[in-house]
C-alpha cells in the first residue's frame, strides 16, 4: 500500500520530491526496500501534520504536500491541482481538495468529514455533522494539504480553538486563527485504509492489475 502511494505521488507533476515520513522502523525498511527516500522522525508529534513540519524545518523546499499513506489510490492530478493552489495565489497558506457527496449515506456519516466554502473557494466551516442544513449539495473533504513552509513550521505552535477540540479536526486550528484555506473540487474518490474491511476493498480494485504483472 505505501509503495503504491508513493509512486502515485511521484507522478505528479508539480512534486520536486517525495519523502516518506515515519518514526517507525518497519515502515522506514518498507520504504527502502522500493528505492523510496525515506526520513525517521520523533515519535512524539500528536498529528501528521507535525511530522510533516518535521521534515520541512530541515529541507529548503517553500511549498510542502501533506499525503497520507493510506490512500494507495490517490490521484496525481489531484495532488497537482491542490499544489496549484498556491503557486497561484500567493496570499493563500494552506489548500486542500472536497469531492461532490454522490452516496447520500455519506452525509450523516461522523467519520465523513464535510466542507463548506465561501465565493471565492476558501472554507467556511469543516464538520463532522452534515452542512449545509437542508443543502441539496454537500462536498467532503479529502485529506490531502499543501502548505507555504512558513506556515507549516508556525502551524504546531497556533493554539488549539474550541472548534477543532470539539469536532477533533486539525484543520480548523487555521481557520480559528484567522487564516485562509484554499478548496479545491476534484472527482478523487478518496479511499483511505484504515480497517481490515477497506483494505480488503482495496486489493479487489488492484486485483485486475496485479494479476498481469
Amino acid at each position: 500500500m505505501l509503495q503504491h502511494v508513493y509512486e502515485r505521488a511521484s507522478q505528479a507533476r508539480y512534486l520536486t520530491k517525495v519523502i516518506i515520513a515515519t518514526d517507525d522502523e518497519r515502515i522506514y525498511n518498507a520504504a527502502r526496500s522500493f528505492g523510496a527516500q525515506v526520513q525517521m522522525t520523533r515519535g512524539d508529534h500528536r498529528s501528521g501534520t507535525d511530522r510533516v513540519a518535521e521534515v520541512a524545518s530541515s529541507d529548503t523546499a517553500e511549498v510542502i504536500v501533506n499525503i497520507q499513506g493510506d490512500e494507495p489510490l490517490i490521484d496525481p492530478t489531484a495532488i497537482d491541482a491542490a499544489t496549484l493552489a498556491l503557486t497561484s495565489d500567493p496570499e493563500v497558506p494552506m489548500a486542500t481538495l472536497s469531492k461532490r457527496i454522490e452516496d447520500t449515506s455519506e452525509i450523516d456519516n461522523p467519520n465523513v468529514v464535510k466542507v463548506v466554502s465561501d465565493l471565492t473557494g476558501n472554507a467556511i466551516y469543516f464538520s463532522r455533522c452534515p452542512i449545509p442544513h437542508g443543502g441539496k449539495t454537500h462536498f467532503k473533504h479529502i485529506g490531502l494539504y499543501v502548505y507555504r513552509r512558513d506556515f507549516l513550521l508556525a502551524y504546531s505552535g497556533l493554539p488549539v480553538g474550541p472548534l477543532e477540540q470539539a469536532e477533533g479536526l486539525e484543520q480548523l486550528r487555521a481557520l480559528e486563527n484567522g487564516y485562509r484555506v484554499r478548496v479545491i473540487e476534484t472527482e478523487y474518490e478518496s479511499l483511505g485504509v484504515d480497517t481490515p474491511e477497506d483494505l480488503e476493498r482495496v486489493t479487489v480494485l488492484f486485483e485486475p492489475s496485479l494479476s498481469k504483472s
